[in-house]
């Protein structure tokens, strides 16, 4: 009976459709030793990264309810769209530009769900229920007491993992001081995190515990991506059929058989079930298990290894390979450009930007001054925007010919610049008779207090009642 596939049927399908569970063997090799490092060096920078605070504060912070997003110590914040434009796109052009050169090098090297599933979730089961024979045969096998057992650790098992990954993702968006002791109160105090952390748990440990294979064949946008990226100079895994072909079988003489003897080792341990001697396809993610697999079959019949490889189309087919390609060029190009606008949104980011906000309860207040004479309040609030390290202590002043006629009351006579934006109110107190259709077009300065130099100028209109 023929072991390959029918091209029509993915390997993850019978032939009524249903599932079927890939159990990939345990291969070792020099690509699985250096993917296995890399894979931990990821997983702990991504629990380390949400713990480490420089000078009180996270390092790395994403407060949505608040729109302030510490990045690298630099606090951005929900006005900041430029910079968080800059930001998104400069990802996507550079997962493109990464996507020419290397192909699926993030796939199989560097996603989340490669690396847990790899690193921890696979392990686990290696543990509980044998190698990968050994595996599949329970699945095959009825339920008894040994099964349910081993499938209940198993489970037990993903579930922490799982609720670890979740809690610490979780820190990234609520801190993590703060999430350690929300995690020690009573769930009700915080139900909307809670429920959230259930739902992302439930969603992890079902994806890296069950879905696995089929969100990258079926869910997964980046292997559609990839083919707009990809040309025939971009790196891949791929078997050298020039070298490898024809098989070895029934129908071809010792002497004209390639160096492939058709051992399906490449397959067995390919985690999506593919058969990559069939060509370059769309759920490869270039884990290279297959590279390792089949340099231990050639190194046990005495013949060269890199029968598959990391190579490419050209190289494949003896075309000369091209040292520019038009299209990593164009993506170096766009990124250029955005590394440009996101230094020059940063640079301009450094001004400080004061705004005036108008009070939401009423417009103007009709009151009585000192000598008895009817007079106007006005109540705003100052929103100044100062981020950077060095923020400048201020002070509010208004011009000479305005300053005699307007009282100005504020709760601090001295703006400190605690945090990068602060919101502090003002009054302004005046005769009404000030007023010429009930509007007067008033100067804020905002001075340096320790420079005494101004820094900023803002519009306001005085505002009564028109008669």
């Amino acid at each position: 009976m023929s072991k390959e596939l029918p091209e029509s049927r993915l390997a993850t399908t019978d032939e009524k459709g249903n599932r079927v569970f890939i159990h990939p063997e345990d291969i070792s090799g020099k690509w699985k030793t250096r993917r296995t490092r890399f894979y931990w060096f990821l997983i702990v920078i991504y629990l380390i990264l949400p713990w480490i605070y420089i000078d009180g504060k996270q390092w790395i912070l994403l407060n949505i309810p608040k729109r302030e997003f510490t990045i690298f110590g630099n606090v951005f914040y929900g006005h900041d769209g430029p910079l968080l434009f800059f930001l998104a796109l400069g990802f996507v052009i550079l997962m493109a530009f990464i996507t020419s050169l290397w192909g699926r090098v993030w796939c199989g090297w560097a996603c989340p769900q490669t690396v847990f599933i790899d690193s921890i979730f696979r392990q686990i089961e290696r543990i509980v229920e044998g190698k990968a024979r050994a595996r599949k045969k329970l699945d095959e096998a009825p339920m008894s007491l040994g099964k349910f057992t081993k499938r209940s650790i198993k489970w037990i098992l993903f579930l922490i993992v799982s609720l670890h990954i979740v809690h610490s993702f979780l820190g990234y968006f609520v801190g993590t001081h703060r999430l350690f002791w929300i995690t020690m109160s009573n769930p009700s105090e915080h139900w909307s995190l809670f429920v959230t952390m259930l739902v992302m748990t439930t969603i992890i440990i079902l994806d890296f515990g069950w879905f696995r294979e089929q969100f990258c064949i079926i869910a997964c946008p980046y292997g559609r991506f990839q083919s707009v990226a990809m040309d025939d100079n971009s790196m891949i895994v791929a078997y050298d059929y020039n070298r490898g072909e024809p098989r070895r079988n029934k129908d071809v003489t010792k002497e004209n058989e390639g160096d492939c003897i058709n051992c399906n080792h490449c397959v067995k341990a390919c985690p999506t079930g593919i058969d990559i001697r069939e060509g370059t396809q769309l759920e490869c993610i270039a884990c290279t298990m297959c590279i390792d697999a089949c340099d231990n079959i050639m190194e046990k019949i005495k013949k060269p290894t890199g029968l598959i490889k990391y190579t490419n189309e050209n190289e494949l087919t003896g075309k000369p390979k091209q040292k520019f390609k038009v299209r990593s060029g164009v993506y170096l190009t766009i990124l250029f450009i955005i590394a440009s606008g996101l230094i020059y949104s940063l640079e301009v980011r450094k001004d400080l930007k004061a705004q005036i906000l108008r009070s939401s309860l009423t417009p103007y207040q009709t009151i009585k001054l000192d000598h008895g004479s009817e007079g106007i309040l006005n109540h705003i609030s100052l929103r100044v925007v100062q981020p950077g390290e060095h923020k400048i202590p201020l002070t509010v002043k208004l011009d000479p010919e305005v300053a005699k006629v307007v009282d100005v009351t504020m709760p601090e006579e001295v703006i400190e610049m605690d945090e990068d934006i602060i919101k502090t109110p003002i009054f302004f107190k005046f005769d009404k008779s000030i007023l010429k259709d009930g509007k007067k077009l008033i100067k804020i300065h905002l001075i340096n207090h320790e420079t005494e130099e101004e820094v900023k100028s803002l519009e306001y209109k005085l505002i009564g009642p028109i008669k």
